[in-house]
């Protein structure tokens, strides 16, 4: 029998991936194929790459126990499928669809291409829950708010997740060493936070979910704002990688007692689809502000502002506690990425792509539509965002969600040893407390590089200088 391919790709899984479940339900042997193609818009940031490069190991040792070992090739897609076809004699490609812009073009071309040679092409849902065009509003078009997106999903039920093949066919064919790829640092190696925090792959993803649904999904619905906890998820790189699927998360979740935990939980997977769904409908909210008038929006350059913040070095606790969270996990708490995104937008006036990149770049969970999406709500430019007039501040956001301070200890250590009182200002601290707690403004830690004040007359100057309206 000739061979399938299961081209796999944000999918690096066994259990309830529709591409390799069908072709193991052929009976024909497979071959499952991974192509690193490093050149397309958006390539993998360095913290992507680390988390790939144990995913792909992680795959490979699950798909060579079940009997068809993974074959990994570097090159253009096209090129490489090609390729594969003719080494095995394979009259079949399946993958799961993918919903970035250059991935959508890409498949399509190639998917044109097999069929007019007279290989069949099989694609499958396995990355959403609800496929962006099978969701539209009375009027026919896309959702652009997300409570009513949200809404409509709770009128359908998503399928239930399928079984891992419990064995495979496979073929013998080259492939490259994952090594030779080079996704993990060496010199200088910045990944040792990423080592210590995470564990790439399938079975690590539910382990994870257990974890979540035993331990925290009952609390979650206020957990999920304190960062000093562990009181969120943490699936949202195992979600991007496709090491677990929508479909699994969802029945899991609703097997369990329902709780405030669980229904909030939900409806932040349900905010993934969502943003997935803007991203296919407008598919150029990476780039571009979703509302126009943004467009003309003054933002500012300044180097050395966008520095400080990447470093953490911004001399605002709770802001610096989020970016040195970032740069040494590769993630950083939901609430946080809310306050230091607000600072960047309208404390620092520096445009949201600014931001979107450098997350794309250190967050080991960056996806093109969740990313994009949750930086245009921040900034006030999305379909569905949070006004940009509504200004976080920091001082009081640390206040309310870190009040023991126990995030910005663990994070900024060098003022640790100040009071509550005066963690999360401490530029406000009397001099005694300071020398106290060995800080000393502007040496051992930085003064605020702007004026909240001053910051947000600032941005609010900056908003009436657009159109008050949208076309």
């Amino acid at each position: 029998m000739t061979p399938i391919i299961v081209w796999l790709r944000q999918d690096l899984r066994l259990a309830d991936n529709a591409a390799l479940h069908a072709a193991a339900a052929s009976g024909q042997p497979v071959v499952p194929l991974f192509i690193w193609d490093p050149e397309p818009a958006w390539g993998a940031g360095g913290a992507t790459q680390w988390w790939l490069e144990g995913s792909l190991r992680a795959l490979a040792l699950d798909l060579a126990k079940r009997g068809a070992p993974l074959v990994l090739r570097k090159g253009k897609a096209a090129e490489v499928v090609d390729a594969v076809i003719a080494e095995t004699g394979a009259t079949a490609v399946h993958w799961n669809r993918c919903y970035e812009p250059a991935a959508i073009a890409r498949d399509k071309a190639i998917k044109a291409d097999l069929r007019e040679r007279g290989i069949a092409v099989e694609t499958f849902a396995a990355s959403v829950l609800f496929e962006p065009w099978t969701l539209q509003t009375k009027t026919g078009g896309p959702y652009r708010v997300f409570t009513p997106f949200y809404n409509a999903t709770r009128a359908i039920a998503p399928r239930a997740p399928l079984p891992a093949p419990r064995k495979l066919t496979g073929v013998k064919i080259a492939g490259d060493d994952l090594a030779s790829w080079g996704l993990r640092p060496t010199k200088p190696d910045w990944a040792g936070g990423l080592r210590e925090t995470w564990t790439p792959g399938e079975a690590a993803a539910r382990k994870q979910l257990t974890h979540f649904l035993d331990e925290i999904a009952a609390a979650y619905h206020h957990t999920r704002d304190v960062p000093g906890v562990l009181g969120t998820s943490r699936l949202s790189p195992y979600l991007h990688f496709g090491e677990i699927s929508p479909h699994q998360i969802w029945a899991a979740a609703g097997a369990r007692e329902p709780n405030s935990g669980i229904v909030s939980f939900q409806r932040e997977v349900v905010w993934r689809e969502f943003s997935t769904h803007l991203l296919y409908h407008f598919p150029h909210m990476p780039t571009k502000p979703l509302r126009p008038a943004f467009a003309r929006f003054p933002w500012r350059r300044d180097k050395r502002a966008l520095s400080a913040w990447q470093r953490g070095m911004t001399g605002y606790p709770i802001v610096d506690a989020g970016m040195r969270e970032l740069w040494h996990t590769g993630w950083m708490h939901n609430r946080v990425r809310m306050i230091v995104a607000s600072f960047l937008v309208k404390h620092l006036l520096l445009p949201w792509q600014d931001g979107e990149a450098w997350f794309w770049d250190t967050l080991v969970d960056a996806d093109l539509a969740n990313n994009a999406a949750s930086w245009q709500w921040v900034a006030g430019c999305g379909m569905d965002a949070a006004p940009y007039f509504r200004i976080f501040n920091p001082m009081l956001q640390g206040a309310k969600f870190d009040a023991e301070g126990a995030y910005v200890r663990r994070w900024v250590p060098e003022i640790g040893g100040l009071p509550n009182e005066y963690l999360h200002t401490p530029w406000e601290a009397p001099a005694l407390d300071l020398a106290a707690a060995g800080v000393v403004l502007g040496k051992t830690y930085p003064r605020p590089i702007v004026d909240h004040a001053a910051a947000r007359a600032r941005a609010l100057t900056a908003l009436k200088e657009i159109s008050a309206s949208d076309p």
